[in-house]
């Protein structure tokens, strides 16, 4: 399965690849598979709500990345959140992502500000090969069981020990 907006990959939509961005907040753009997203919780604070995170595939060696989005912010991108969709991301800051939160191999994160715009891309868009990185058949998979709780937090060494209970509905 490859997600496409278009049947015809065209250059249409101007953006940059995941690899060519910049730590800046600017009018940097980016067109990407929309894969996932999730509520963004603080287990220190009672599980209260601190914002969305998302994650995004790139044409380019089909590289993810993640974006966040905070509470303020929330229900306004929420309609704009089409999983599944090619989507152009505008006016945006990249940020290096920390170690305590980095849920991917990029070092960097999107994070939506008040001048980001998110747009599907129904004409113009790249091709992304989404199959090939979610390694189904024939869907992506879904959640299935919310965090909760997380023993260990160091992750700068990759023999460190983090112990992840997950609730499975």
């Amino acid at each position: 399965m490859f997600l496409s907006a278009s049947p015809v990959p065209q250059t249409g939509v101007r953006h940059s690849t995941f690899e060519s961005l910049r730590r800046v907040r600017s009018s940097q753009s980016i067109a990407s598979g929309f894969l996932r997203f999730w509520d963004s919780l603080n287990f220190k604070k009672d599980m209260e709500f601190v914002g969305i995170t998302v994650l995004f595939l790139d044409e380019n060696a089909n590289s993810v990345i993640h974006g966040f989005t905070p509470v303020g912010r929330a229900n306004h991108y929420m309609p704009s959140l089409k999983l599944d969709s090619i989507v152009k991301v505008d006016r945006f800051e990249v940020a290096r992502c920390s170690n305590m939160y980095k849920i991917t191999d990029h070092p960097f994160l999107i994070r939506f500000i008040s001048l980001t715009i998110i747009d599907e891309v129904i004409t113009g868009a790249p091709e992304i090969n989404l199959q090939s990185r979610l390694d189904c058949s024939r869907q992506s998979p879904n959640v299935v069981g919310q965090i909760r709780s997380v023993q260990g937090s160091d992750l700068t060494k990759e023999t460190n020990r983090v112990i992840i209970r997950l609730l499975i509905d």
